[in-house]
């Protein structure tokens, strides 16, 4: 942060700055020298994640935003979000004195409105919700594996198999996941499905006999904290992007800065 501003609640402070910086993209050799530090401008992206802005309502004293935009979108494109939450998630259960990868994971998924225009729009009849929904996968401590945003009209058991794929996909060279908890909209051909593709076993962790109203349930307490997380962040309290993938790029900057606090702090 340039002395010359004033400190917002999602500047990177030292301790942050220490453990994000030594997997951030190296300067290149050639080409027109960067303008703006690399922490200012995750500042930028963070305030906007937080704040919930356009990108157009920047403040002045922050980088500008097209610049901002340009390496949010460079970023997205080339995956460095999802690596760099990888990175802090393995660090993060480390300091856990967990396994870097973990060998159980939760699913489930939520829906969420739009706004007009963007692509993969739908409505979810079960959650009467126009817009979007966001399959995700956790593992035991809440931190995010991989996100899938799909439209709202896509079943769980479609979506499942999307953001499941993708899960497999990711862990193949690290295989340690063997098993997956789900609520009871992920039984029937699903738990089949699973095995057969992942060599996995698919749990549904099914309500009480006599539960009545809302309860903790095991395992599926761990995603529903994860989604409450995520709706801290005011740019995720709707889905305001014209493509998924931006969509879910702020889901894993989301996670990610939530790691770094939970590092700072340990």
């Amino acid at each position: 942060m340039t002395k010359s501003r004033q400190a917002y609640p999602t500047d990177l402070n030292d301790t942050e700055w220490q453990a994000i910086s030594p997997y951030l993209p190296e300067d290149k050799l050639t080409g027109r020298p960067r303008e703006h530090s690399l922490r200012e401008l995750l500042n930028a992206i963070f305030y906007i994640t937080r704040s919930g802005c356009s990108w157009r309502m920047l403040p002045h004293d922050l980088p500008p935003w097209k610049t901002v935009y340009h390496y949010f979108r460079l970023w997205r494109k080339d995956g460095f979000w999802e690596e760099l939450n990888r990175i802090l998630r393995e660090k993060l259960r480390e300091k856990k004195g967990r396994n870097r990868n973990p060998s159980a994971a939760i699913i489930d998924s939520q829906s969420v409105k739009t706004l007009e225009g963007g692509e993969e729009r739908g409505f979810d009849a079960g959650k009467k919700v126009s817009g979007r929904k966001r399959h995700i996968v956790v593992d035991s401590l809440g931190l995010l594996l991989v996100v899938i945003v799909t439209s709202a009209s896509v079943q769980d058991r479609d979506g499942a198999k999307l953001v499941l794929r993708e899960l497999y996909r990711r862990f193949r060279d690290s295989m340690r996941i063997e098993l997956v908890w789900a609520d009871g909209g992920y039984q029937g051909e699903l738990i089949s499905w699973v095995k057969l593709i992942t060599g996995w076993t698919l749990e549904i962790v099914k309500k009480l006999a006599d539960q009545v109203g809302f309860q903790v349930l095991p395992r599926r307490w761990v995603v529903e904290r994860s989604f409450s997380w995520l709706g801290r962040q005011r740019r995720l309290s709707k889905d305001y992007e014209r493509l998924t993938q931006t969509s879910e790029a702020f889901i894993y900057i989301a996670m990610i800065t939530l790691m770094l606090k939970q590092l700072a702090k340990s």
